[in-house]
């Protein structure tokens, strides 16, 4: 057997050999799945491409690779990866000052990041990102790609407000007719027919550049290969790196719930690396998972494979170079009543909801705004969910502090007192813990129990340590007892060693 195929049909094992190989219904759904992504791709990816400040072809360029080259790469079956408007907005304005082959370069040295964060188990961090950063990463993301069509709708001539309204209503009320067809494409063909019929001038994606006209050819970035260039791209490559793995790895999880399976989340980090690496040595501006395509491809469609994510990009790659003349004639208008839809249909809605607002937490609804606010502030999502995740921290530690619990028992006979410990003792919740005992009223014996309490850290076996202190120097013996095994190998190793006493 050639290396080829041995290539092939292990890349089939990793797969679990797709069952469309066997089942004709199972390919039909893939191909149409895929043939109806990539219709919904060709206004997003033109749409991303006018929010980084590249021609139409670039973002058309990078979802197609992204979308063939994660089919076999990735992680997650069925999950679309394209061009972003997360990404878009990270390197939006390196593309702006410093021109467009540093965005090229941006995105490889980015994909090279992913890697190397996949290689050392970014994936496994994911767990310890809160569920209110989370939502605060959806709906930040929601407010920006809003904000970054309002340029769309200022100094413009006054028939492209009706063609706004007019694609919101078709994108509302057609879906309650059929949902065979995507809401998105009905609205883009009638209303670019209507403006090309009647003649209505307004801006178009022809006035945004040129579509291509044949496939990408590989090349390197039109930059000097100095540390200058380095120093330049590689804040912008770093930022695009997190923001598209958050991105990924989340809605990597969203399709596992939905299709109650696993995917290898490390996988799918250096997957989208690779991704990224190919995107960008072809010219395209980079991406990551699509939230909103996906759930057209696997809730929507019904799409389970790798196949409707491949044939995803082969579709939107045909349709762009044999109609690209047609796409050059949508207006933009049109594609500005697409991405209001798209934040409108991103924002959790739930997430603020009066009857959410009044059970939710105020710890919970705070880091949700500060992660909201951070990203919005720095248009940077990755320090929105580093902060927002720092804050949630705090909030929980402060939390956990107050559950610790002292209570006093003293014998009958008065010769001992019981001090028994309930709680998680850590750094916050042991600060105020050797204020909680009586050292000069006490009998000569104290035992403190701590058999429902769990050390957690070298602050709480200080803390303790103090606590004997304090009673040996009033000539009282403590004795404490209880503790579970972790606790008692934290406080055997650190206890005498933290405050001088031996």
């Amino acid at each position: 057997m050639s290396s080829s195929a041995l290539s092939l049909a292990a890349w089939l094992r990793g797969s679990r050999r797709p069952t469309w190989l066997s089942d004709p219904k199972v390919l039909r759904t893939e191909v149409l799945a895929g043939l109806v992504v990539a219709l919904a791709l060709i206004p997003e990816a033109i749409s991303f491409s006018v929010i980084a400040g590249v021609d139409p072809a670039i973002g058309l360029f990078a979802s197609f690779t992204m979308a063939v080259t994660i089919a076999i790469v990735g992680g997650r079956p069925a999950m679309i990866s394209a061009a972003t408007g997360a990404v878009a907005l990270v390197i939006a304005p390196l593309n702006r000052e410093h021109g467009f082959g540093y965005l090229v370069a941006a995105v490889i040295l980015a994909g090279v990041f992913q890697i190397v964060l996949g290689a050392l188990g970014v994936a496994k961090l994911m767990p310890f990102v809160p569920r209110s950063v989370m939502v605060g990463f959806v709906n930040s993301l929601a407010i920006l790609i809003f904000m970054a069509q309002v340029p769309e709708m200022t100094d413009v001539p006054w028939p492209v407000y009706p063609l706004i309204a007019a694609g919101l209503a078709l994108m509302v009320f057609f879906p309650k007719v059929t949902k065979v067809i995507p809401a998105p494409l009905v609205s883009i063909v009638t209303l670019t027919v209507i403006t090309v019929a009647a003649g209505i001038a307004v801006p178009t994606v022809g006035d945004k550049g040129t579509l291509p006209s044949s496939l990408p050819v590989p090349g390197l970035p039109g930059v000097p290969f100095t540390l200058d260039t380095l120093t330049t791209v590689a804040p912008y490559a770093l930022a695009m790196a997190l923001v598209g793995l958050m991105e990924s790895l989340m809605t990597a999880k969203l399709v596992d719930d939905i299709t109650d399976t696993h995917s290898s989340k490390t996988r799918e980090s250096v997957g989208q690396g690779i991704a990224n690496i190919v995107t960008g040595f072809f010219g395209g501006m980079g991406g990551c998972a699509m939230i909103g395509q996906t759930m057209i491809n696997v809730r929507v469609s019904g799409a389970r494979t790798r196949l409707s994510t491949f044939l995803a990009g082969a579709f939107l790659m045909v349709l762009c170079v044999v109609f690209g003349p047609v796409v050059s004639d949508i207006p933009m208008a049109v594609l500005v009543a697409v991405m209001v839809m798209v934040s409108v249909g991103t924002f959790d809605w739930h997430s603020i909801a009066p009857k959410t607002l009044k059970r939710m937490p105020a710890g919970e609804i705070t880091v949700m705004l500060i992660t909201v606010a951070c990203v919005v502030a720095t248009h940077n999502l990755a320090i929105g969910v580093v902060v927002g995740s720092i804050t949630a921290m705090v909030v929980f530690a402060k939390r956990v502090a107050h559950l610790a619990e002292v209570t006093a028992v003293t014998d009958l006979d008065g010769t001992s007192v019981i001090y028994r410990v309930t709680g998680e003792l850590f750094f916050a919740s042991s600060n105020d813990l050797v204020g909680r005992f009586d050292y000069a009223g006490d009998p000569d014996k104290v035992v403190i129990d701590l058999s429902a309490a769990h050390i957690w850290d070298a602050s709480s076996v200080a803390a303790l340590d103090a606590i004997e202190t304090k009673y040996a120097q009033r000539g009282k013996t403590v004795r404490i007892t209880g503790l579970n095994e972790p606790s008692a190998r934290i406080h055997d190793t650190l206890s005498g060693e933290l405050t001088g006493r031996h």
